[in-house]
């Protein structure tokens, strides 16, 4: 994806590997005519089970929940497990390469893409350091930093989702920083740079939202560059239970 600020903005090659994409393939196309084929399945063999007159109970649809070996707890009633909802993965057809090893969903990164722009605009240098993560790669990240940190799960949980429960994987989730001040990345000192500033300001022009402000009814620690895209009916639906969890009233 060609960006006015590409030029002008080296790629992070200091942000971990662990912290960004694990590939940079472009967006596939050709998708249409497999969607036709499979929905024809799909009707011929409903079908066939109507004429043939089955009389097996139809199976229960099993709820959308993950359980995580290494953790003792167990999905919450409302689907969260220790403070983070389950996320569906992005197909690989609905990303695209944003950055040198950074992928993001075709929408969030369209509208990250005129923020960024935006930003520059008014002398504010916004990068992008992490957006989607694979399942496997959160997988990776949560139990490899874990176990080098000596930390529980539940320790772990606090500041990084476990796998299946991470906002990132959906595509729409982006980590953000300060080009003049990289010190700050990844870090709650990025609340008082001038991009953040700027952010609470435009983020919302652009459907980013902040996904774990400062005591936040999750129970997730407070991270001021982590930021999701909800400019879509698509991606209001992937985030509708923790809209809803942190709209409620006590």
């Amino acid at each position: 994806m060609a960006r006015a600020s590409s030029a002008r903005r080296p790629p992070s090659g200091d942000i971990p590997v662990a912290r960004r994409a694990a590939s940079s393939r472009q967006r596939r196309r050709g998708a249409g005519p497999l969607f036709g084929l499979a929905a024809f399945i799909v009707l011929v063999a409903g079908t066939a089970t109507v004429l043939l007159g089955s009389d097996r109970p139809a199976p229960v649809q099993q709820a959308q929940q993950l359980e995580v070996e290494g953790f003792r707890q167990r999905p919450d009633e409302d689907g969260r497990l220790l403070g983070h909802f389950r996320y569906e993965e992005v197909p690989a057809d609905q990303r695209v390469s944003f950055e040198p090893g950074i992928e993001l969903q075709v929408d969030a990164a369209e509208a990250l893409d005129a923020m960024m722009r935006a930003g520059l605009a008014e002398g504010v240098d916004l990068r992008l350091l992490s957006g989607y993560r694979s399942q496997a790669l959160q997988e990776s990240i949560f139990f490899d930093i874990a176990s080098e940190r000596n930390q529980t799960a539940e320790e772990r949980a606090q500041v990084s989702a476990p796998p299946g429960y991470s906002e990132h994987s959906t595509g729409y989730a982006i980590d953000l920083g300060d080009g003049a001040a990289p010190e700050t990345h990844l870090s709650q000192s990025f609340e008082q740079t001038r991009a953040f500033r700027w952010l609470q300001d435009n983020a919302a022009r652009y459907h980013f939202v902040l996904s774990f402000p400062r005591g936040n009814q999750q129970g997730v620690m407070y991270e001021p560059w982590h930021w999701r895209f909800q400019g879509t009916a698509q991606a209001l639906r992937q985030f509708e239970a923790a809209r809803r969890f942190t709209s409620r009233r006590p």
